[in-house]
């Protein structure tokens, strides 16, 4: 290890050469694509954009050994697969850019599809101030994407982890414009909390990406098994205990012809779609995301 290290720290008197090394690095770590994250770690040490970095790199430009010492304990981190966003501390998510780090999901691209489907349904609605929900909300991400995209529009965002919760707190503070109200509370008893009581058959579009790994499916990603808040990600044997509790128990919430968006798995959708129209919701169907694979499902009230 000290030798990588001593290795990446000779080869950082100029940028271009810095970032190559901190790829090498990387690769080393099992880490198959590093260019982009060795750009964002200098970016983050140089208080820098990623293309400001890129130009930096092709004009030769040289770091100060303090900046690259700094890069190098980054990049060691990262070869030993802690993820990107806890090192920076950030994870842009569609618009904006949240504070993550232990204790919280880190918000993947994937579920921006899941934040489209709820923003489109919230345009749609015609009242003046409609409001909608995320259930499991983590970092806020879903609830903050909602209210940042749609400003007419009141949102509440429930997380049962103290952890995550402390997480979303700092980015409602942040993201929310005072028009979004966080609250603590375990979706499996939603009638529980009190401060959604005001909100039974008034919510007009209703989006959760719950825990949905089956229990027994260890993810691979070191970044994902060994990082992420085991409450964010299991969902019982096959996954789907958290939907089938938001299917039956959420539903009284939502106004007759009002929207339900749910994040899964790629093989979770024609699940889904069978225990919410037993369930009494209708018009049940399932999307893909970007890279084709089925990522969230919808259905109406």
């Amino acid at each position: 290890m000290q030798d990588e290290q001593g290795a990446v720290a000779e080869a950082s008197a100029r940028i271009d050469v810095l970032l190559a090394a901190m790829c090498e690095r990387m690769l080393a770590g099992g880490i198959e694509h590093p260019a982009a994250d060795a750009e964002l770690i200098l970016g983050h040490v140089l208080g820098e954009s990623r293309g400001r970095v890129q130009a930096l790199a092709i004009m030769r430009e040289e770091i100060s050994s303090t900046a690259a010492a700094a890069a190098v304990e980054l990049t060691e981190e990262r070869a030993r697969r802690v993820p990107l966003q806890h090192l920076t501390g950030r994870a842009p998510f569609r618009s904006i850019e949240l504070a993550v780090g232990p204790g919280v999901f880190v918000p993947r691209p994937e579920t921006e599809i899941v934040a489209q489907f709820a923003i489109d349904a919230l345009q749609l609605v015609p009242d003046p101030e409609p409001i909608a929900v995320d259930l499991c909300t983590g970092s806020g991400a879903l609830a903050l994407a909602l209210a940042h995209e749609v400003p007419r529009a009141r949102v509440w965002a429930v997380e049962k982890s103290r952890e995550a919760h402390a997480w979303a707190e700092r980015n409602v503070a942040e993201w929310g414009d005072d028009r979004v109200s966080l609250v603590q509370g375990d979706v499996t008893e939603l009638a529980a909390i009190t401060a959604l009581a005001p909100l039974v058959g008034r919510v007009h579009v209703l989006v959760s990406n719950p825990p949905y790994v089956p229990s027994n499916m260890v993810p691979r990603d070191p970044e994902v098994r060994d990082h992420d808040p085991e409450l964010a990600l299991y969902g019982g044997l096959d996954g789907l205990d958290i939907v089938r509790n938001i299917s039956r128990s959420a539903r009284a919430f939502v106004v007759p012809g009002g929207s339900l968006v749910l994040e899964h798995a790629e093989t979770q959708g024609r699940a889904i779609r069978e225990l919410l129209t037993a369930d009494g919701w209708r018009a049940a169907a399932t999307h893909p995301d970007l890279t084709g694979r089925d990522r969230a499902t919808t259905a109406v009230r």
